[in-house]
């Protein structure tokens, strides 16, 4: 196949190329760029969201309480009703008609919420340490960051900047990671702004048919890393934050590190490379013999620029997004996320299931073991528990391994394994378990090692 002129690669004109260059460059701004305010790193979403929680802060609980009602509610009707106007949405049926287990998550989510905004019940449900973490630390973040992100994510992946970046990458992507070259996306998405907006973006990808079973399976376990900032954040409340930029370096190597065997072990490696049924394949990222690579994709992402839909219905998809999450998405974060802080704040499983962590941290050489244990699973409930956990210990070595080791492990169920589970990616609670484990036992030795030798 050859390809001779600009026109042929921007297949009708100068017109798909300032389509593809002026929304892409403008998802590169506010998705891939980090941007310093107040001295911390962030992107553009970042600010627009903390400028929303900035002037709506106290109100977005009761917001927040608000939306758990209506799904509720919605949802109790579409199911008992059946209300015409439900049933002839396939948008308004799919958000509102559930399961008996949906059902029940979205009315427990409502019930902790209520509980929590207005502190009656239990105290062990709305306390500041359980429903409150949720209600007024994720919830608000969740809701404030997928508002902007599902709206403006369209100008990362429907202008053709994926494609591109998709044929430059692919053959550094492909045999290292075993995931296509657009994967690179996610994983600066993540990286540069949060972990969730990763999972957003894969999750989207997968119900388009660009990443197969398997691909969308490892990107939004292994490439849904912890943001710079929140980071920042672990270091500074687990005592290390003059340690941060060796902190960093290490988090970093020991999650390539990971992501590099993740994909080729079970659960991950098991997974099949079929696309979700719906859609069905829809990317080809095989360069034809005689173009290069760049040349490959500039055409495609010509073809995707041409093809985007107009900014109206991209905005309509976006609202239908924003929507299904806060519908969907943050009762389950409500009711799931609380258990999970429940039993990691008020029962011994994490510090039981530690016990055979101590002797393997004692032969690491890790000073205060026996304390150290319990932060290494506990973070499983919930990525900031570990850091408040391991403040309490004297050694630095030992807090520098618990902080890194936390950022490591990616997965944490007040939030991503929420994300993953709610999605159409096929990975269930026990799998995700066992992600979490191997990425543990994978990253653990490498902190340990680099924290022996460099840091200390």
């Amino acid at each position: 196949m050859e390809i001779n002129s600009n026109k042929e690669l921007a297949g009708t004109g100068a017109n798909p190329i300032w389509k593809f260059l002026i929304p892409s460059l403008i998802g590169v701004l506010f998705f891939l760029v980090p941007i310093k305010v107040d001295g911390e790193f962030t992107i553009g979403v970042g600010i627009l969201a903390s400028s929303l929680q900035g002037a709506f802060g106290e109100a977005l609980p009761a917001v927040i309480v608000a939306i758990l009602g209506m799904s509720t509610v919605m949802t109790t009707i579409a199911i008992a009703v059946k209300p015409k106007f439900m049933m002839d949405s396939p948008f308004l049926k799919g958000l509102f008609i559930t399961g008996p287990f949906g059902f029940t998550m979205r009315l427990v989510g409502f019930l902790v919420g209520i509980m929590t905004l207005f502190e009656f019940g239990p105290e062990f449900i709305w306390s500041m340490n359980t429903g409150g973490v949720v209600l007024y630390d994720l919830a608000p973040v969740l809701l404030t960051w997928f508002l902007f992100a599902g709206l403006l994510l369209p100008l990362l992946v429907e202008f053709g900047l994926m494609e591109l970046i998709g044929s430059l990458l692919q053959k550094v992507m492909r045999p290292i990671f075993t995931l296509p070259g657009r994967s690179s996306i996610d994983s600066m998405a993540s990286w540069m702004g949060a972990g969730p907006v990763g999972v957003l973006v894969t999750t989207q990808q997968y119900n388009e048919g660009f990443y197969s079973k398997r691909e969308s399976s490892v990107i939004a376990t292994t490439f849904s890393v912890s943001s710079i900032a929140f980071s920042l954040v672990v270091a500074n409340v687990i005592g290390v934050g003059h340690l941060f930029i060796p902190l960093y370096l290490t988090v970093a190597f020991a999650c390539v590190v990971a992501a590099v065997i993740m994909p080729r072990i079970p659960p991950l490696s098991r997974k099949k490379d079929t696309y979700y049924e719906p859609v069905g394949k829809q990317i080809n990222e095989e360069v034809p013999e005689g173009v290069s690579s760049i040349e490959w994709g500039w055409k495609e992402a010509m073809r995707k620029a041409g093809e985007a839909k107009s900014p109206m219905e991209l905005v309509k998809s976006g609202s239908k997004t924003v929507l299904d999450i806060w519908m969907g998405l943050i009762p389950l974060v409500m009711s799931l996320g609380a258990a999970a802080l429940i039993i990691a704040e008020y029962t011994p499983i994490f510090e039981i299931l530690s016990y055979p962590l101590v002797p393997i941290l004692e032969w690491m050489r890790i000073p205060e073991a026996a304390a150290a244990a319990p932060t290494m699973l506990v973070g499983f409930a919930d990525m900031f528990l570990p850091a408040v956990l391991g403040s309490g210990i004297e050694s630095e070595l030992t807090r520098f391994v618990v902080g890194a080791l936390s950022l490591t492990q990616i997965i944490y169920m007040s939030e991503i394994g929420v994300l993953i589970m709610r999605s159409n990616i096929p990975i269930n609670f026990l799998e995700l378990f066992i992600i979490f484990v191997e990425r543990t036992i994978i990253t653990l030795p490498i902190i340990v090692l680099i924290a022996h030798l460099i840091v200390f």
